[in-house]
């Protein structure tokens, strides 16, 4: 991203905050979720996103914790049809109830086989941040991590592992290379 963001990222990160306000992120520390989203956002601008990219790394999980398709519709409303696009494709699911954990997470493997580059940056940012914070919670409370996934441990890494393959092809690059790393290292820790 070249220059500065504007009024529209700093509405942005209210309503993110307003969104995600009792929300923390899971794990020992009790971390207020909107770390997550600023982490996200961090990725993404420093990756080249532009300001639609930032904004919708900044709500990506609205809909999917906060109220679904009303949130998306407010999403596009406030920010426009590019985030609110961006924000549905990383989203795995906007059903209640939920379908079950493997269901959801092959078909969004299977949406990001068509995903824009757009949408390939906010999420390959977000899956980015999750592997940093299930590795650092591993290497504090090591296999006591893996009970609050609805995923079990061999699900999980399956999971981050189809993430690498599908980044390495689709968007490869240092992200993808970093992904890796980090998926990598957590499979180490595990077999250790």
């Amino acid at each position: 991203m070249r220059g500065s963001l504007g009024e529209r990222f700093d509405r942005a990160l209210v309503f993110a905050a307003d969104l995600h306000r009792d929300q923390v992120r899971k794990g020992p520390k009790r971390v207020p979720y909107v770390a997550h989203l600023l982490g996200v956002a961090s990725i993404v601008i420093e990756n080249g996103g532009d300001e639609d990219q930032a904004i919708a790394a900044l709500l990506h999980d609205g809909p999917e914790d906060q109220g679904g398709v009303e949130t998306l519709d407010r999403i596009q409303t406030e920010f426009g049809g590019r985030v609110a696009a961006i924000v549905a494709a990383c989203s795995d699911t906007f059903e209640t109830p939920k379908p079950p954990w493997r269901v959801r997470k092959q078909a969004y493997l299977d949406k990001l086989e068509r995903a824009p580059e757009d949408v390939l940056l906010v999420s390959l940012a977000d899956k980015v941040h999750n592997a940093h914070t299930i590795l650092a919670d591993y290497r504090e409370v090591g296999e006591e991590l893996w009970e609050r996934f609805r995923g079990t441990r061999e699900e999980s890494l399956w999971y981050y592992r189809e993430l690498v393959d599908v980044f390495e092809r689709r968007r490869p690059g240092p992200l993808a290379d970093e992904l890796r790393r980090t998926v990598d290292e957590i499979d180490a820790l595990v077999r250790e």
